[in-house]
């Protein structure tokens, strides 16, 4: 078993790869990276380039029986269509003639079904049609899947998509309710609230309850990274995986009005609702845990209290590669 792993050094493919070890711990794994370095371990393979030269892609899967493409870009446009879907062109076509070709991974995210920007009116399945909220990451998500898709089609390759929402770890989830220059994705809560709102929040700690324009509480997706990594790890063998779409989130989205209540019970931190122009979104995780086994283990008052708890090291400063 040989297994590329792209976009290792982000925050999955940390993970990824210290599970890949203690998963098949006689695998070789090789890393494709663009513009960070991994420490070495035994079993590790490095190779650096860039997904939009095709050489580059051609060396990365040969001799690979399985392939896990995490590599992607958010909003930089300059950079998209030639990393993202170029990219993921020029893996596939080297792919479908790799004599030792086993698995295509890819992991997708629910940007492709326009998450919490439209009105789904009932749970998100994968049978839910694409839709792209405006922008080039949420097209480009589409564009994956849609190629993973006709590949297979077309030269009947195995492939897998997990479909994640927003990848949590750490004290990601904290900042991403900060009001304060730390924010961790959107939507942008000073910017909403208006500046002394926002100066009062910064004071006071306080958190945003995120509403719709009802004024009800929205719930939105995450997983947590290690959630991820085990569904990633469940999938890439599975029989029953075999040119298949699995959304990997939360039993339950996270519940904005929950985590209000859980963080003034347990930090005694006030909340400032915010409305908006955004829907509530439910991603059923229904199909891999039937067809997978799959379970998370993060709900949302883990996540919250978790987050909230963790405490960096000196020698682990936040480092935010992407805004979201």
């Amino acid at each position: 078993m040989q297994i590329l792993v792209t976009g290792a050094t982000g925050k999955v493919g940390q993970a990824l790869l210290a599970a890949l070890a203690d998963r098949w711990p006689g695998a070789r794994v090789r890393a494709l990276l663009h513009n960070r370095d991994l420490p070495a371990r035994p079993g590790l393979e490095t190779l650096k380039g860039s997904l939009a030269d095709r050489s580059v892609a051609e060396a990365a899967v040969q001799g690979c029986t399985h392939v896990v493409h995490l590599a992607t870009c958010k909003e930089t446009p300059d950079d998209v269509m030639d990393v993202t879907v170029k990219g993921l062109f020029w893996l596939l076509e080297a792919w479908r003639t790799n004599p030792a070709a086993q698995r295509f991974l890819l992991i997708g995210g629910d940007a492709a079904v326009g998450h919490f920007f439209y009105d789904h009116g009932g749970p998100v399945t994968e049978a839910t049609p694409h839709r792209a909220y405006p922008g080039c990451y949420a097209l480009s998500k589409v564009l994956e899947e849609t190629m993973l898709t006709q590949f297979g089609i077309q030269y009947g390759i195995d492939w897998c998509c997990l479909r994640a929402p927003w990848i949590m770890e750490k004290d990601d989830f904290r900042c991403s309710l900060s009001f304060g220059a730390d924010r961790f994705g959107g939507p942008d809560w000073a910017e909403l609230a208006g500046p002394a709102v926002a100066a009062e929040a910064r004071r006071t700690g306080a958190i945003p309850l995120f509403q719709d324009g009802a004024g009800t509480a929205i719930r939105r997706n995450f997983v947590h990274v290690s959630d991820l990594v085990s569904a990633i790890c469940a999938a890439l063998t599975a029989p029953a995986a075999r040119q298949r779409l699995y959304n990997i989130a939360m039993d339950e989205p996270v519940d904005y009005g929950e985590v209000a209540r859980i963080l003034a019970e347990t930090r005694g931190l006030p909340a400032i609702p915010i409305r908006s122009g955004y829907h509530s979104t439910w991603l059923s995780n229904h199909r891999a845990r039937a067809e997978l086994g799959w379970r998370p283990h993060y709900d949302t008052r883990r996540l919250v209290t978790e987050s909230w708890a963790y405490a960096r090291a000196p020698d682990d400063p936040r480092r935010v590669w992407y805004p979201g």
